[in-house]
């Protein structure tokens, strides 16, 4: 019988990269998440093993040892939309996850953070990713490090995010690529929207899927909706939209996904934490004039139609959705970690 390797989970949310590792055998002792309703949400659909508190008030002595540390620190400071400075080291997450993985000591860890790490500095002018990954070396770790995209690995969803594969005695291999835009080299073509989500009942039609209603748009959002063509973006919004943002973007460009309707032959854009707004990313239906639905932006995220979130708010069911390392990336990440756990055991696991 093959091992079944223990795993510690960190700002674990509602559980995406969590659910990863379970499907591919891990056995996941101990999580942590300090958003209540994200808690509830992972109790309810991945472990009871987990504990809602700030990590920076656990002693990192009190969390079990494992075989794995896994989880995505949140740090603002990284987000392509901010400064990407990281100025206070004891403040900041990223630095606690390095600092529990130098007690805990488990033979690998995944990291997992947002594509603005590779820019984020410290006040000395030190970049974060490079300061980070001298750091896990220097306590012990043969590192591994990518900037992955979620598509190249049959999530229907263009999302780019840093992962880092720490291991004691071993050095991990990133699983291939396989998917890209066009189907060439061998590879499938990258699964799309309509692929994703065009199976669904109509939205608000079926109560045995949840979290699949009508998303609430104002009066105004419903004629910008109307107006934006698959594909299309603010460009396509009429000029006399009493909106100074809107004419902003159309003068000084940028911001391209900004008012976006989803393409139905194609993955979507980044999955944000503000998929209930017209204005931040490209979160309009492809053929209905409305926004996704939460369950919508759930498929496209890989979770499963039987994950039901507990949260006694629509804000918190955002945040969980957009926040989550989708499944079946986490999945793929895994099952790579555990074969080569599996084949190097004897020499690494503590």
């Amino acid at each position: 019988m093959s091992k079944q390797f223990s795993v510690v989970s960190l700002f674990s949310g509602g559980g995406g990269l969590d659910l990863g590792f379970k499907a591919a055998g891990f056995n996941i002792i101990w999580a942590i998440d300090n958003n209540p309703n994200a808690v509830a949400s992972y109790r309810r659909n991945v472990s009871a093993d987990i504990i809602c508190s700030d990590i920076n008030d656990i002693d990192p002595i009190s969390i079990p040892s494992a075989d794995v540390v896994i989880g995505g620190p949140p740090c603002q400071s990284f987000s392509l939309a901010g400064k990407r400075q990281c100025d206070d080291k004891r403040g900041q997450l990223v630095w606690r996850y390095l600092e529990i993985i130098k007690t805990i000591a488990p033979g690998a860890f995944l990291f997992e953070n947002v594509i603005g790490l590779l820019s984020a500095k410290s006040s000395n002018g030190t970049k974060i990713l490079d300061e980070l990954l001298h750091l896990f070396s220097e306590i012990g770790y043969q590192l591994s490090w990518q900037l992955i995209n979620a598509a190249d690995y049959g999530v229907p969803q263009l999302r780019k995010r840093v992962i880092i594969v720490g291991m004691k005695h071993h050095k991990f291999v990133f699983p291939e690529a396989s998917f890209n835009s066009d189907g060439s080299d061998g590879k499938q073509k990258y699964i799309s929207v309509k692929e994703a989500i065009g199976d669904l009942p109509p939205a608000g039609s079926a109560k045995q899927i949840t979290d699949h209603d009508v998303p609430r748009m104002s009066e105004l959002d419903k004629y910008i909706v109307n107006h934006v063509k698959p594909g299309g973006n603010y460009m396509d919004i009429p000029d006399e939209v009493p909106s100074a943002r809107i004419r902003r973007l159309k003068k000084e460009g940028g911001h391209t996904t900004c008012y976006g309707r989803m393409l139905p032959d194609k993955p979507s854009y980044t999955i944000n934490t503000f998929f209930n707004r017209p204005n931040v990313g490209c979160n309009i239906h492809y053929s209905e004039d409305r926004l996704i639905t939460v369950r919508e932006a759930m498929r496209l995220q890989t979770f499963p139609d039987d994950y039901v979130i507990v949260s006694t708010s629509k804000k918190d069911k955002n945040l969980i959705v957009g926040n989550a390392v989708p499944p079946l990336l986490a999945y793929k990440l895994a099952k790579q970690l555990y074969k080569t756990l599996s084949e190097n055991s004897q020499n690494h696991v503590d």
